[in-house]
Order: C-alpha cells, then structure tokens, then sequence
C-alpha cells in the first residue's frame, strides 16, 4: 500500500485502513467534533500501523455486546421502536451465522430495505452512513471471518472471486466529517 494514493493490495491493507478511519472517526464524533484534527489522524495511523505490524489488535465483539444490550429494543440502524424483528448482519443466504454475533434488531423498514444485501452496500445505496458501532460490528465479524478462514492475506483480486458472507469491496475506506455521523441508533430519532 502507498501513502500518496489509497492502493490496497490484501484484506489485511484494506480492513485494516477501513478499522482504523473508524478509530479515527469514532474519536472524533466520541469529542463531538465538527471536523477532524491532526490528533485523530493520529489515531487512524498509530492504529493502521499497530495492526500491521501485530502490535494492536482488533478488539473482541463482548463489547459491542455490552452496547447492544444497553441500547433496548431499537432498530440499530435508524434508532426506531417500532415493529423490530432480528436482522442478520452478514445475510443468511452468503453464510451469515444465527448467532448473537451476526443478529441485531432492525425495523420492519430497515430490514425489509437491506434485504439481503451486504450491510455495507445497502449504506452505500441509501447514501447515509449507518451508527458508527453498527460499522464497527460489520468490521469485527469481517475480520473474524478473514482469520479464520486464512483470508488476511489474501489479495483483493483474489477474494474477489470467492463467495462471502462480506463484499471487500463495500468496506468503507472513508468517512463523512463527524458532525455528519453517529455512534449509535439510540442517537437518531424515528
């Protein structure tokens, strides 16, 4: 990967460069910053770095748990309370678990718009970023999925061409300015 222009060649490059803008972003939205700063940019790039050379680590899914049991009976994505049923993160029919893992509550509305789509392209076609945890989780079974199954090494071209319950090429690789995200559903309104 090159500094100057954005080029991922592996998985690893590529969710981890989208890992750490969700430090950066989370830093920043965490301070409610209109913008970013030279302070989160230093998160993104201590975090990039640390989880390329082996030095830090993606943390474990227990605490995006905690969030999700905190946070009631919402739809995770739009912050509704109304005519919540379980949503598969990762979609069944890619290979998406009925664990507790992979399921949070969404909205009839929000579930039956996602579809079976990956989470990440239905962000993309509904052009608005979902709550920053939400992300988070995607990007945690996503990086679970790639290690345990040998994929961190793996080129993009490579992945590309093998059916996953993720699509590579949705991983967000930017993020809107803070003032314009949220770290969780329980912060937007119906």
């Amino acid at each position: 990967m090159t500094n100057k222009k954005l080029t991922f060649y592996t998985v690893r490059e590529k969710l981890f460069w989208s890992y750490a803008n969700l430090a950066m972003a989370h830093s920043a939205v965490f301070k409610k910053q209109k913008n970013y700063t030279k302070f989160n940019f230093m998160i993104r790039s201590r975090l990039f770095n640390g989880l390329l050379k082996g030095t830090m680590n993606v943390r474990t899914i227990f605490d995006d748990e905690k969030i999700k049991i905190k946070s009631g009976q919402i739809c995770n994505y739009c912050g509704s309370h109304n005519g919540l049923a379980l949503d598969h993160i990762f979609p069944k029919r890619f290979g998406g678990k009925d664990n507790a893992d992979n399921l949070i509550l969404a909205c009839k509305a929000c579930n039956s718009s996602k579809g079976k789509k990956d989470l990440m392209e239905w962000m993309i076609y509904r052009d608005d970023f979902l709550p920053l945890m939400i992300i988070r989780r995607y990007l945690k079974l996503t990086f679970n999925y790639c290690v345990n199954n040998d994929l961190m090494d793996k080129s993009l071209n490579e992945i590309n061409e093998l059916e996953l319950p993720f699509k590579i090429n949705y991983l967000p690789i930017s993020f809107p300015e803070p003032e314009h995200l949220k770290l969780n559903a329980d912060e937007l309104s119906d």
